[in-house]
């Protein structure tokens, strides 16, 4: 149940990787947290992802979303697998039964 968001485009630059999506997360006004505390204290879907983020990735230490647009910041870069499994959890977000295998 629930649809999977789709990723449009993952540009990676330094520690932050930039994700533009197909759903819109926010409205204009971004909004930023800077760990899994900050992010918890606010009721919005930005900060939801963020939560998940954060538990996902102990090394993501700031999230900016505006809109259908995320800038993640990991300290040590991104790996390919950091990166898949960040997409994921974002692409992922809005689901809330795992896929099944028939």
């Amino acid at each position: 149940m629930g649809q999977t968001i789709q990723i449009l485009e993952t540009v990676e630059v330094g520690n932050i990787l930039m994700v533009t999506t197909d759903r819109t997360l926010t409205g204009q006004d971004g909004e930023s947290f800077t760990g899994p505390v900050t992010a918890a204290a606010v009721d919005s879907f930005a900060a939801r992802l963020s939560v998940r983020l954060f538990e996902t990735d102990s090394n993501i230490d700031h999230v900016y979303v505006m809109s259908n647009a995320l800038s993640i910041r990991r300290q040590g870069g991104w790996t390919p697998e950091a990166i898949d499994t960040t997409r994921n959890t974002i692409a992922s977000f809005f689901r809330f039964y795992p896929d099944r295998e028939n």
